[in-house]
């Protein structure tokens, strides 16, 4: 028999109605962050490593200015965004370092939070960088001994590497020594910090640095690409992992290391592996782990391009390869208005693209986005958060070489990734408060994955109404076997349909199918098939349409069709952060004031429960969501 999904309708006033017909369907996300390419895992070309050492200096010397470099650092001491480093440093060196312990280390393992620690660790990194800076802006000497009491502690920590990535604990018992993201951002700072400082520092510190160097980054890095051991599987991943290790690895190891052969191994690996990193990307550009992991995942390719290029005298620049062309306009290419972007994936809501990335990108490629340029660009931009972040993007020389030509970015009424199955869909400019969409096809085997296949955001007088809710705060479960106990995660947290009782499936075969597009400057259409994405072996099809219409304050209709061999149970699914009342038996308003949608559920004449409650997990959001199941 066939059954019709009910039929929300949604619309805000005074301008008019959103129709949302049917259920969404939920994505299934990837409990793991990425899988390995199929690549080969070799070493790099001889070839290439001789051609690099031609284009490398035969000294080291890291991106950013060296304290005796008095040109670039009076000129930032200067600037307003700088002048207050120095105090903000001696308030610091005045508090003691926060206490690394083993039973703070061991606390993952034992009860899963993740926290604790990172808050204490994070708070040691900034620290470093902090002094580092003022020691550099002021050059009077006077925060070198703590400079110096940091690096001794950091030197100390029996792993660089997080718990939550070292859930055997065989770095912190010594067994091996491995390289993830925070390790190697570690190995970048302190890096910098030799280059930078010289020989302020002490020769006993500097060795020991050095030395730690040597065993925590180089010397593994080493290892895994020449014998494989040890196996640092972010090479061949295609995430955000594989661009920061690399990124960072890189820079410390060209910051650092004086014999230029090794040098050259280093930069021609790096050059090598970051294409894994391209490869995670859709053809279309489309970051699966969202807004959020773009910022950092390709924010460290640009790191990457950054450092490669001045390495080399300009003779090498990642930023140009056309694998990175439709990668570097997601940011852009995700606002659906207001500056507001779907927080898909293990995204926070209200997350954006990174403002000095994205004017970084401008300048390179061309984009156009001259107010972003000149306030995000170069010393005016202020201190960033790392000494790698400051050089790439506040030194004098930010953002490198201007683009040769153009390639201006516009805003338009869409922008559709077709291999990903995502569409922006926004309103006529002249009226930026009507209704915007976004709306997510997808399967559920995607890097930082939810169950959200046809999951959607409807935004209205500049707040987002009807939403994914984003990322959960991650412990021990949200990347093990349990990660879809989350309500966050799973689909049940998510616009989209319960199908006979049954949440969204996992795998990259449960998967939300193109059938159709229609898109015009009146209204926008994508149909879905979502039968794949739910266990249920007596649904027969249940397919998905949207339709976007602009004009009359915008609406959305979503219709959900559905059928099954046998009666079945079928729940539609509505979730907001927006307070919300009802109207009617078949109305509700989501949102208050111009940011209101009405929502009107059509069910064929069938008698319908509405239930309403909070999903109680923990969240990377200011405030709990609440779900609205229709059934």
């Amino acid at each position: 028999m066939t059954n019709f999904a009910p039929i929300a309708r949604l619309g805000r006033r005074p301008f008019g109605r959103l129709f949302v017909t049917g259920t969404v369907i939920v994505f299934w996300a990837a409990v793991t962050i990425g899988g390995p390419v199929h690549a080969e895992e070799t070493v790099p070309s001889p070839d290439r490593v001789t051609a690099w050492k031609s284009m490398l200096p035969e000294s080291a010397g890291g991106i950013g200015a060296p304290i005796s470099d008095r040109g670039v650092w009076d000129r930032l001491a200067a600037l307003a965004a700088f002048k207050g480093i120095p105090a903000q440093a001696a308030r610091e060196a005045a508090q003691p370092l926060p206490e690394v312990t083993d039973e703070l280390y061991l606390d993952f393992s034992k009860t899963g939070t993740r926290r604790r620690y990172e808050a204490v660790h994070s708070a040691r990194r900034r620290r470093e960088s902090l002094l580092v800076l003022a020691e550099c802006l002021e050059n009077r000497g006077r925060f070198l001994p703590d400079i110096e009491r940091t690096l001794r502690a950091f030197c100390e920590e029996k792993s660089w590497v997080l718990p939550a990535h070292d859930r055997s604990l065989a770095n912190f018992l010594g067994k091996t020594v491995e390289i993830d993201l925070v390790s190697s951002a570690t190995g970048f700072e302190l890096a910098l910090t030799l280059n930078w400082l010289g020989d302020k520092l002490s020769p006993e510190v500097r060795d020991l640095v050095m030395a730690n160097l040597e065993r925590r980054v180089f010397q593994p890095f080493e290892g895994a690409v020449r014998r494989g051991q040890p196996r640092l599987w972010w090479l061949t991943t295609t995430n955000n992992w594989n661009a920061v290790c690399l990124a960072n690895t890189t820079g410390a190891a060209l910051a650092a290391i004086d014999d230029v052969e090794r040098r050259a191994f280093f930069a021609a690996s790096a050059e090598h592996f970051i294409r894994n990193f391209l490869r995670g990307f859709t053809p279309d550009g489309y970051c699966s782990e969202g807004i959020g992991y773009w910022n950092y995942g390709f924010g460290h390719y640009v790191i990457l391009s950054d450092v490669l290029y001045r390495a080399s005298g300009g003779k090498a620049d990642l930023i140009l390869d056309p694998a990175a062309a439709a990668p570097a306009r997601f940011g852009y290419r995700m606002q659906i208005v207001h500056d507001i972007y779907p927080p898909f994936a293990d995204c926070p809501f209200g997350s954006k693209p990174d403002p000095q990335l994205t004017a970084y990108l401008s300048r390179r490629l061309g984009f156009g986005l001259a107010d972003m340029e000149e306030r995000y660009l170069g010393p005016k931009a202020g201190p960033s958060g790392t000494l790698a972040g400051l050089s790439v993007y506040a030194m004098p020389d930010a953002g490198g070489p201007p683009a040769a030509k153009a390639d201006r970015l516009e805003r338009t009424l869409r922008d559709w990734f077709p291999d990903a199955g995502v569409l922006v869909a926004r309103p006529s400019p002249d009226r930026p408060d009507d209704l915007a969409v976004a709306l997510k096809g997808g399967h559920n085997a995607e890097h930082h994955n939810h169950n959200d296949v046809g999951s959607f955001l409807v935004v209205v007088g500049g707040e987002a109404v009807l939403v994914d809710p984003g990322a959960e705060v991650y412990t021990a479960r949200t990347f093990d076997s349990r990660r879809y106990e989350s309500k966050l995660l799973n689909s049940y947290g998510h616009p989209v349909p319960v199908v006979a009782g049954q949440l969204q499936r996992p795998g990259a075969d449960a998967k939300g199918r193109i059938l159709r597009t229609e898109f015009s400057d009146e209204a926008d259409l994508i149909e879905i098939d979502m039968t794949s994405a739910y266990n249920v072996p007596e649904l027969k099809t249940l397919r998905r349409t949207f339709v976007f219409r602009r004009g009359n304050g915008g609406s959305l209709t979503v219709t959900d069709r559905v059928e099954f061999s046998s009666p079945q149970e079928f729940e539609e699914t509505l979730i907001t952060f927006s307070p919300w009342k009802r109207l009617a038996d078949n109305q509700l308003q989501v949102g208050e004031g111009k940011a209101a949608a009405v929502v009107t559920i059509a069910a064929g004449g069938r008698p319908y429960e509405l239930k309403a409650e909070e999903i109680d997990e923990p969240i990377r959001y200011s405030k709990k969501p609440t779900r609205l199941g229709f059934r």
